[in-house]
């Protein structure tokens, strides 16, 4: 009987883990970095354990300090989560030999299917289909092909190679990127299947010698071979389902599984599939499948029996779903520069509509399983994802559509986010009709768009001025009766400027009549001839700018009637941070001081650190002629590569930091001179 769960991870999942803990009655126990001192894991433990440092090296992948841990806060059992230790076979054992229960499969069974060269052999003798293989570049001679991490998962150390002088980069850059990650470098190719479908199959086994078979899950929306949609039962064709059933058995009967694990396979265009890997661990999808599993299965709670002994029910598998649910992966991101991870705090995470979090969900609704809360911050050190919000319905649509308005309504405020791109997929024509695949993100750029038209930016700021000018109103010792702006002179506009969504500078003018309606208005940007906007605004809805009146302005809430149509804005300030979130999307605003202070300069031509990371590589000297896009050196950061391009022809002026070498966010990493200016 497990009485006090110690969970060897952070985040989501160990909140996850905790939640059936509560329900269950057994105590837990977080471990943390100093990092994760203050997140909501950590608070939520019954005891947690400090281990001391910040990156996954120096505490969530020291197997010996989470032992020291678990015996020290009298733990008698160990959740791996997901990622880090969770398929670490050397670990299992450590804590089986400890005298711990360990949640997961035995060591043998991890360390079988740790090795995806090794699985794939020992899996292809129980008749499960493959794809062929290579260990040896020379022996590759058909292209395209995939490079993979032969330990771990997640997309990280996996490239396409689709031309044959590709292959020895792509093969030297993953078995970095794989070394970083899981601390084995690794890496094998295989055949690469265009328009692919990623599908996989829930297992579970016991001690007693039962696998069954929990359903299908359809994971082809990726991005960098990172799922980030994910759904259950999945739209497959008739038969496909039964077919995955029994082979993802058979997998699982061939290793003797024990615990959660999922087969996960390639669906060709054909209806052929094959075998890509077995997770040894619960999944970050599992949600779909316990949302539409009739009795309402909680995996975490059979994990929790199985490691204590108890058999699975005599039947192998649940055949029957009720509805459809969709999972999104809403991750901290950089849209506006190439989707890196984002840094910083969370000043209001709020997801509406919410029915329940980290649980089953009787009838249709919206389950949040997540990491952060309101004030949390998100660093560097580990990967950049938020939250889960998944969505049950009784169809497809229904689930995809409930989802969508859920996540556009959410104020995620601080930190950049994945938002956009998610709402767009599930809203798109393609996504409806099913036709998705592993490229499905390559072949649609359009789903990249900001949901905030650009011709709606200004309305936005404008909704931020005026929220601005109420709050100053507000909190004015004297003149708080006055309308905002009043003046003798009404040729004399109000001016606000801010920085916009796409780093554009955004002013905006406008006045308010005696009674404080809206009198006229306007707006400009830096790359705008504003002199000849601003002689243009004698009336309201001149120079192309719709006609609007002020018909609420409160320091959180701005109602405008645009063109006859009322529109609501919701204002959030954080200091000189503006959030705005309105019927067309949301937009982040930095509002600029009226009298700037001087800041220094930067040099001509330098490129600056997106976010903090170390320097891995330079691939480029001081006085060394580049064209466009050369690879000058790469940035590893929350543990993916992040390479630095070469964004004009020309000549290396500067490298200021070496291999090795630490940044934060807006270091100078190198410095591009144009030949001419030279």
């Amino acid at each position: 009987m497990i009485n006090r769960l110690l969970v060897a991870n952070r985040g989501e999942i160990a909140r996850r883990v905790f939640a059936t803990c509560r329900a269950m009655g057994v105590q837990t126990v977080a471990v943390h970095s100093d990092a994760d001192a203050d997140a909501p894991f950590v608070a939520e433990a019954d005891q947690a354990v400090r281990l001391p440092g910040a990156t996954p090296a120096e505490t969530y992948l020291r197997a010996d300090l989470i032992l020291d841990a678990a015996l020290r806060s009298g733990a008698d059992a160990v959740h791996p989560g997901y990622g880090f230790l969770a398929e670490n076979a050397e670990f299992a054992a450590a804590v089986t030999d400890a005298g711990l229960t360990w949640v997961g499969p035995p060591a043998k069974v991890i360390a079988a299917m740790g090795d995806k060269l090794a699985a794939k052999a020992l899996l292809a003798e129980a008749g499960v289909p493959m794809l062929p293989s290579w260990t040896d570049t020379d022996d590759v001679a058909d292209f395209p092909v995939l490079v993979k991490a032969s330990a771990g998962g997640g997309g990280r150390g996996m490239r396409i190679v689709r031309a044959a002088d590709e292959l020895a980069e792509a093969v030297a850059s993953a078995r970095r990127e794989a070394a970083a990650a899981f601390g084995d470098g690794t890496v094998f190719i295989e055949r690469y299947v265009e328009r692919g479908r990623h599908v996989e199959v829930q297992i579970f086994g016991d001690t007693h010698g039962n696998v069954h078979v929990l359903g299908v899950r359809e994971c082809s929306i990726q991005r960098r071979h990172q799922k980030i949609i994910e759904e259950a039962p999945g739209d497959l064709p008739p038969g496909l389902h039964d077919r995955l059933h029994e082979t993802a058995m058979a997998a699982g009967r061939a290793v003797d599984y024990v615990g959660a694990g999922t087969v996960e396979f390639l669906l060709a265009p054909t209806g052929e599939f094959f075998f890509l890997e077995m997770n040894t661990r619960l999944q970050v999808e599992h949600p779909v499948t316990e949302l539409v599993t009739p009795v309402g299965l909680d995996l975490v709670r059979m994990q929790l029996l199985v490691a204590e002994g108890a058999p699975l029910p005599a039947h192998h598998h649940y055949p029957a779903t009720r509805g459809y649910a969709i999972e999104v992966r809403l991750c901290a991101e950089e849209p506006a520069q190439g989707w890196r991870p984002a840094t910083g705090t969370l000043h209001r995470f709020d997801v509406p509509g919410v029915d329940r979090e980290f649980g089953w969900i009787q009838r249709a609704g919206l389950r949040l399983d997540s990491g952060v809360v309101a004030g949390s911050v998100v660093g560097v050190h580990y990967d950049s994802l938020l939250a889960k919000v998944i969505a049950v319905a009784p169809t497809r649509a229904e689930a995809a559509r409930a989802l969508a308005g859920a996540l556009a309504r959410a104020e995620l405020h601080g930190v950049a986010t994945n938002r956009d791109l998610l709402v767009r997929v599930l809203r798109s024509p393609e996504f409806a009709a099913a036709e998705v695949d592993t490229g499905f993100l390559d072949r649609h750029p359009e789903v990249f768009t900001p949901l905030l038209p650009a011709d709606q930016v200004p309305l936005t700021a404008l909704a931020a001025a005026l929220a601005g000018a109420a709050h100053r109103r507000a909190t004015a010792p004297v003149l708080a009766g006055l309308p905002s702006g009043w003046r003798n002179v009404p040729a004399v506009p109000q001016v606000s400027r801010f920085v916009g969504p796409d780093g554009d500078e955004i002013e905006i003018r406008y006045r308010l009549d005696r009674t404080g309606r809206l009198a006229d208005w306007s707006s400009s940007s830096a790359a705008e001839d504003s002199a000849e906007r601003r002689a243009a605004t004698d009336t309201a809805g001149s120079a192309g700018e719709p006609t609007v009146a002020l018909v609420e302005a409160t320091p959180d809430r701005v109602v405008l009637d645009v063109d006859g149509v009322r529109r609501a804005y919701r204002v959030h300030r954080v200091g000189s941070a503006v959030f705005v979130d309105g019927p067309d999307g949301a937009a982040s605003l930095a509002e600029l001081p009226r009298l700037p202070l001087p800041t220094a300069a930067v040099a001509a031509g330098s490129l600056l650190a997106p976010l903090p990371g170390a320097v891995t590589r330079v691939h480029v000297q001081v006085g060394q002629r580049v064209a466009a896009g050369d690879p000058l050196l790469t940035l590893e950061a929350m543990k993916l590569e992040h390479p630095v391009l070469a964004p004009i022809d020309g000549v290396v002026a500067d490298l200021p930091v070496p291999a090795g070498g630490q940044v934060q966010t807006g270091a100078v990493l190198a410095v591009i001179e144009e030949e001419d200016a030279r």
